[in-house]
């Protein structure tokens, strides 16, 4: 049995063992696989693993031998799903392998811009702190969260440990779903999405990216928030109209913490990366090493599983 690992660098750069897959077969790992060579790298492989490389119809078309696909990942965008399942291809994911990772960079993005460390560590070293006339050096205000509400959209595993953060710092937390939810704990509530909107003081997306919620964020939902309400988006970067959330972050009337944006890698004219009042952190929320264990425990066992007849996270 050949495995092929088409692009396990993001995976594993060298701090994870292979151990697990190697043992089940003639294994063979890319860092990084071109469109161009998969072909080359895959064609006689009966299991393929990937996390960003794309199987589209065609490209399985060609692939006669492979009988299963592990995507290194919770979306499966990358593999044609109706293309598979029309070969026999069992296709799985590893889905929730790191709420906590991703809710921690949520905070850490909203820590940046309620403290301002990053700001203040750097006037330090410049000598700000030393030339100072008081002990205590202060470019700006710094924020509490205490008493802060905190609108969640979308309410999966993410969100309910952003929520259990959020509830620790003594905040508010709002939660909008589709479906309004009445089973939630002490200081958290459901609300329609405008009154969120309306009153949270931060916004944390966490809900997929869907025809309906496709740039939901734009200048009419922005309109709606409060003077200097902070969004954070570790979701989809698809969520948000850049150019618009652009705009309002340049005029100061929104700040802004994002783990993800439209294209990955960006375009150097992504008008985010130049954007005042903003933090970006280069999608890497997910990738703290205990995360990626797991992610890459749950797919060892995925694969076991349907070697085995019994099929876990199968998605076709």
């Amino acid at each position: 049995m050949k495995i092929v690992v088409l692009d396990g660098y993001t995976l594993n750069p060298g701090d994870l063992s292979w151990h697990g897959f190697e043992s089940l077969g003639d294994f063979h790992c890319f860092e990084r696989t071109a469109a161009p060579l998969v072909l080359e790298r895959a064609h006689d492989a009966d299991i393929i693993l990937t996390n960003k490389t794309e199987l589209n119809a065609d490209t399985l078309a060609m692939l006669p031998c492979v009988r299963y696909i592990g995507v290194l990942a919770t979306g499966t965008n990358v593999v044609d799903i109706n293309a598979a399942a029309a070969r026999g291809i069992a296709v799985t994911n590893v889905p929730g392998y790191g709420p906590d990772a991703v809710a921690q960079m949520v905070f850490a993005h909203i820590l940046h811009h309620t403290q301002k460390l990053a700001e203040h560590h750097q006037a330090v070293i410049a000598g700000g702190w030393s030339q100072s006339a008081d002990f205590c050096f202060t470019l700006s205000p710094l924020q509490s969260l205490k008493g802060k509400t905190l609108g969640l959209i979308g309410y999966g595993d993410i969100g309910r440990q952003v929520a259990s953060i959020a509830r620790a710092f003594q905040m508010q937390v709002l939660v909008s779903t589709p479906q309004p939810k009445t089973d939630l704990p002490t200081g958290v509530s459901w609300c329609e999405l405008n009154m969120l909107y309306q009153q949270a003081d931060i916004i944390s997306l966490h809900c997929p990216l869907t025809p309906e919620t496709d740039k939901m964020i734009n200048a009419a939902s922005l309109a709606k928030m409060k003077p200097n309400a902070l969004l954070i988006n570790t979701a989809r970067g698809g969520l948000v109209d850049e150019a618009e959330l652009a705009h309002a972050l340049n005029e100061g009337a929104i700040r802004a913490g994002v783990d993800v944006l439209s294209s990955e890698p960006p375009a150097v004219d992504n008008p985010l990366i130049t954007a005042s009042n903003i933090s970006i952190s280069p999608h890497n929320s997910w990738a703290t090493r205990e995360a990626r264990q797991n992610l890459m425990d749950i797919a060892l066992s995925n694969l076991t599983g349907y070697l085995s007849g019994k099929p876990i996270n199968r998605v076709s």
